[in-house]
């Protein structure tokens, strides 16, 4: 088929025509389609400039405030996150398209309809640290390092708005309120609460630091002036005040509350039912005279800080141990040796437990170690971190699968590690979320050139650094240090281990302790001499209890394990030892 010369001149310019037309109108969608936040906050809340993240929170139920329905499960609703630096009182943080976010990564991808919107400032204050390096962290007020509910931090008052990413938007959002003090708690006749400055820890922040308890005292403290008593110290998240005890009978005018994770109809009713009979159990005639706390270490990165030694944030496991606990005991007279120290606690407090039995063997005559964090990083959860190459996703020739984060006693998945990890990617940079994968980070991570930890994966993409990882494994991998120093350390730690887990664990922590219990069962010269124990389709907070369900067992730590350590005592302690002052 022949054309002209006028053919190829007309069809080139409808070609130009289209091409301009489409540019044109891409253009002009693209303009269209520009949607932002500003947020800002005036004089009357800060007349200085502030550091810190400006968290943009968007819901679609008005059930509770927005900054409250953030998670990893699937209901979670929606964050997007900006780092600020020096931001002066009335100009806006922008929050647009380019922002990360979780679950959804851009606004711009946000489902048109109504919402309930809100912003926070998550105030940082500068830390010149030791090292010589500057960073710049949210300190903790009080709260346990909670950023919507963290003193001194501003929000707004959530707004309705009809968010439409097709339409030229743009939402004014002014910090008008700030979060008031928390409250200290009072002492009582058992409850004592303490806090020290701790001379180690402020060397390393360059800033006053300091750590607390909260101590329960024995019945008949006061009427027995001579007892030098045992020392019972649970780990665990920042306490707000002793836990589990309860000297007054329940409420009863309380409102019963279902508990979603037991299935169980006004489990508060139940909790403090539990707290009372605690309070009688300690104050009656058979129940051992020791002197009980609970520890308060939070740091800029965390609720507490894993009790031990960390290149990121410092001494704390030295501090814990050679300051606040012979601080404590020489105030409310504590035997104070090691032999008279036990330790306990789950979760963290599980990890803790084990972790200053190992670090520091002489100073604690054993330890219950129940659901630990990852004890063995060939389990980080469900991750290999020596061998592995991404921790969010199994690869192969053809296909990525997801690994998971959290299930249920079935088996059931809600969320996975990419999610939690990217909810907390979007509360903060540098690993300063304040959330369960940010400090295992900052605890076991060398430090970086910038002064913050450095990370052990690309939090966008999960890319593992393995020379991240050796370090985690010649520092903090508990089984790997217990097999690579049991020539030493075996003697030390002979009848001091145990560890309890369900094997249904909803973090897959039992992975981990099965790896340790291989290696304990097959230690010799010595042979360990501790007990490593599972709950069937027992989930997190299993502690050994086989004859209570774990809504129940949870709740008992101190009667469940104090008795053991009391037994543990009367067989291990020194020619000489103190066994009758505290006996009465």
């Amino acid at each position: 088929m022949k054309h002209n010369n006028k053919f190829w001149v007309n069809l080139l310019a409808g070609f130009t025509f289209l091409l301009l037309f489409s540019t044109c109108t891409s253009s002009e969608k693209e303009k269209s389609s520009e949607i932002k936040f500003s947020v800002s906050f005036n004089e009357s809340q800060s007349a200085k400039p502030l550091d810190g993240r400006i968290l943009l929170l968007l819901a679609k139920n008005d059930k509770e405030e927005p900054r409250f329905q953030i998670n990893d499960g699937s209901k979670s609703q929606l964050i997007f996150g900006i780092d600020v630096d020096g931001l002066k009182p009335g100009e806006k943080a922008i929050v647009n398209a380019e922002v990360f976010g979780y679950p959804i990564n851009s606004i711009k991808d946000i489902p048109a309809g109504d919402y309930l919107v809100q912003a926070v400032f998550n105030k940082y204050e500068t830390f010149n640290l030791s090292t010589g390096h500057s960073v710049k962290l949210p300190p903790d007020k009080g709260e346990g390092q909670k950023w919507n509910i963290k003193p001194g931090n501003l929000y707004s008052t959530p707004q309705k708005i009809n968010f439409d990413p097709g339409k030229n938007q743009s939402f004014e959002i002014e910090l008008t309120n700030e979060i008031p003090p928390i409250e200290p708690p009072k002492d009582t006749k058992y409850i004592k609460h303490i806090q020290m400055k701790s001379e180690m820890l402020s060397k390393f922040w360059g800033r006053d630091m300091y750590l607390g308890a909260h101590v329960l005292l024995p019945e008949g403290f006061d009427e027995h002036p001579d007892a030098r008593y045992p020392l019972a110290i649970m780990h665990g998240h920042f306490p707000s005040d002793f836990g589990g005890f309860r000297s007054t009978p329940p409420d009863p005018d309380l409102k019963p509350e279902y508990s979603a994770r037991f299935g169980l109809e006004g489990y508060n009713k139940i909790v403090q039912q539990e707290e009372y009979n605690f309070y009688k159990q300690w104050t009656g005639p058979d129940f051992p005279r020791v002197i009980a706390i609970e520890i308060q270490h939070p740091t800029p990165y965390y609720d507490d800080s894993y009790a031990v030694n960390s290149a990121s944030m410092g001494p704390y496991g030295d501090a814990i141990t050679y300051e606040l606990i012979p601080y404590i005991e020489e105030k409310f007279r504590g035997l104070g040796e090691g032999w008279a120290r036990f330790v306990y606690g789950g979760s963290t407090g599980g990890w803790e437990a084990l972790a200053v039995q190992v670090f520091y063997p002489d100073e604690y005559n054993g330890c219950i170690a129940a659901c630990p964090d990852p004890i063995d990083f060939q389990a980080y959860t469900v991750v290999n971190i020596y061998e592995d190459k991404n921790a969010y996703y199994i690869e192969s020739d053809f296909k990525k699968t997801k690994r998971p984060g959290h299930r249920d006693s079935l088996g059931h998945i809600n969320s996975t590690i990419e999610d939690a990890n990217h909810r907390e990617l979007a509360l903060a940079t540098k690993g300063r979320s304040g959330d369960q994968w940010d400090i295992w980070q900052a605890v076991y991570s060398p430090m970086g050139e910038d002064g913050y930890p450095k990370p052990i994966w690309d939090k966008l993409t999960g890319e593992i650094d393995h020379e991240v990882a050796a370090y985690w494994k010649e520092n903090y991998d508990l089984t790997y240090i217990m097999q690579r120093d049991w020539e030493t350390l075996g003697p030390k730690l002979r009848g001091k281990l145990n560890i309890y887990c369900g094997d249904m664990d909803n973090y897959y922590l039992n992975n981990a302790v099965y790896i340790t219990e291989k290696f304990l069962e097959n230690t010799t010269n010595p042979y360990y001499e501790g007990e490593v124990d599972y709950g069937d389709r027992a989930e997190h907070c299993w502690n050994g209890d086989h004859k209570n369900p774990n809504a129940i067992s949870r709740l008992r730590y101190h009667q469940m394990f104090i008795p053991k350590f009391v037994e543990r005592i009367k067989k291990t302690a020194p020619t000489g030892a103190d066994l009758s002052s505290w006996k009465y």
